[in-house]
C-alpha cells in the first residue's frame, strides 16, 4: 500500500513541477505569436534579430526583415517579441508657449548681438590707435 502512495506522489510531483509549467509556457508562447504584427521586432530561437514583415496564419509562417534580407520562419521559431510601441501623443503635440518663448529667445539674442557689435567695433578701433601711434 505504501508503494502505491509513493508512486502517486511521484506522479503528482512530476505533474506540478514539470508538465504544468511547460503547458503554461506553451500557452504564453502561442498568445505571443497570435499577437504578432508587421513592425514588431523579434528574436528567433537561433538568435536572429529582425522586424516582422508578414505573418501568414494559414501556413503558420512569419517573414522577417533582417536589414533588407527577407527570411521565412515557422511561427514556433519566434523566441521573443519586442512590441512596436507608438509614439506617445503628448510628445507629438506642439503647444503655443514654447513657440513664443523660442521667438522671444531669438529676439533677445539678436538684441544682445547688436549691443555687442558696437562695443567690439570700439574695441577694434582702440586696438588700432596704439598700433598707428607706434608706427608714427
Amino acid at each position: 500500500m505504501s508503494s502505491i502512495i509513493l508512486i502517486v506522489l511521484m506522479i503528482a510531483f512530476m505533474y506540478f513541477f514539470m508538465i504544468r509549467p511547460q503547458q503554461r509556457q506553451r500557452k504564453e508562447h502561442q498568445a505571443m505569436v497570435n499577437q504578432l504584427k508587421p513592425g514588431d521586432a523579434v528574436v528567433t530561437i537561433g538568435r536572429l534579430h529582425g522586424m516582422v514583415h508578414e505573418v501568414n496564419t494559414a501556413e503558420q509562417t512569419v517573414t522577417i526583415d533582417c536589414e533588407g534580407i527577407y527570411l521565412t520562419f515557422d511561427l514556433s521559431a519566434v523566441a521573443k517579441v519586442n512590441w512596436a510601441t507608438p509614439a506617445p501623443a503628448a510628445a507629438t503635440t506642439v503647444t503655443e508657449a514654447p513657440v513664443e518663448s523660442a521667438s522671444a529667445n531669438k529676439e533677445a539674442a539678436a538684441q544682445a548681438e547688436e549691443e555687442q557689435a558696437p562695443a567690439s567695433a570700439a574695441t577694434d578701433a582702440d586696438d588700432e590707435k596704439p598700433a598707428e601711434q607706434a608706427e608714427k
